[in-house]
């Protein structure tokens, strides 16, 4: 199972502030990180830039997408980082939550929706061609560099 864990975003991170004792964070998450690829579990990860830097897209109707402008507010709903973590089950994306080296701060674990959940809304063709495309996805994604 996929498992999107979300870094929730704070009034510091938000003004592009690191924190204070970032060299020993970096430190520690580049540890917690290696572990991770070395137990088969990280799929992917970085840190956001703040919402100011990026833009909202709302859809109204078919074909109409209104763009706005960053910053947003509500800084409790946005994100400033991610992990896209590939587990056996939640616990075990739950365990791997719990280790992350943070003094403070939310983290946000949510299962990513994989093709088998629209077994019964589309035909088996259509969840066939999403397993393909996850899978070419997989193949042309670059390979870390060890």
């Amino acid at each position: 199972m996929r498992f999107l864990l979300i870094v929730k975003a704070t009034p510091q991170s938000e003004r592009g502030e690191m924190p204070a004792d970032v060299e020993r964070l970096m430190v520690d998450m580049g540890r917690f990180n290696d572990e991770m690829i070395a137990a088969g579990v990280l799929l992917d990860g970085a840190g956001l830039q703040p919402s100011s830097a990026g833009k909202r897209i709302r859809f109204e109707g078919l074909g109409h997408a209104v763009v706005t402008d960053g910053p947003f507010d509500n800084v409790s709903e946005l994100a400033s980082g991610y992990w896209i973590l590939n587990c056996k089950d939640t616990d075990e994306a739950l365990a791997w939550a719990r280790r992350v080296p943070f003094s403070s701060g939310a983290l946000e674990l949510r299962p990513l929706a994989e093709p088998e959940a629209f077994a019964d809304l589309v035909s088996e063709e259509e969840v066939q061609k999403e397993r393909d495309h996850r899978a070419e996805q997989l193949r042309k994604a670059p390979k870390p560099k060890v």
